[in-house]
């Protein structure tokens, strides 16, 4: 299964810097202390811990005071008061690639959405595509794969979408760059 550390499809689009993650977005602020409400933009929330530093659009790197995963209320250090923390509502909350390696431990056969791109698709060693990125679509997540020039000069569609589910992906080797599927055939066909 694909777990992933950002759940829009367009995450790089949002950043200022193409290596920067977005991770959450800040709210309106909450109460009298300067909290604020939090949106995740990950499946990863345990990175969210005191301490744990972030980069906004604007370069500012801000530091967790404390978050409430049950309340989805977050605390920046420095932002003590409605006033102050109303000056960081609807701020996109950044981080690289290697602090997220760093932070979010992953399962055996969970990967990144970041590391999936670029990787190319194979049905019984047969060349399909390779993955442009990965779309949420409701709770389902899919590849969506640019088919293979020879394909599509054959008349095949240019793009089309596997659902990342066991029933179509059989292995993901990020090493090899290579993922073997089983009916994308079918999938690009009906596309």
């Amino acid at each position: 299964m694909v777990k992933v550390i950002v759940s829009m499809s367009n995450r790089f689009r949002n950043s200022p810097n193409p290596d920067l993650l977005h991770v959450a977005t800040i709210g309106r602020a909450v109460g009298l202390k300067g909290d604020l409400n939090f949106n995740l933009h990950t499946d990863f929330p345990e990175q969210f811990t005191k301490g744990a530093t972030f980069e906004l659009e604007n370069g500012v790197i801000i530091t967790l005071s404390s978050y409430n995963s049950d309340r989805s209320l977050v605390h920046i250090v420095g932002y003590d008061s409605p006033e102050s923390a109303k000056t960081l509502t609807n701020a996109k909350l950044f981080t690289t690639k290697e602090a997220t390696r760093e932070r979010c431990k992953l399962g055996k056969g969970e990967f990144f959405w970041f590391d999936l791109p670029g990787l190319f698709i194979y049905e019984d060693e047969k060349l399909l595509g390779n993955v442009l990125e990965i779309e949420r679509i409701g709770v389902q997540d899919y590849l969506s794969i640019k088919t293979d020039s020879l394909l599509v000069n054959q008349g095949a569609a240019e793009t089309f979408l596997i659902p990342y589910i066991d029933h179509f992906v059989k292995n993901v080797d990020v090493a090899m760059k290579k993922i073997t599927v089983i009916g994308g055939i079918d999938l690009l066909e009906a596309s």
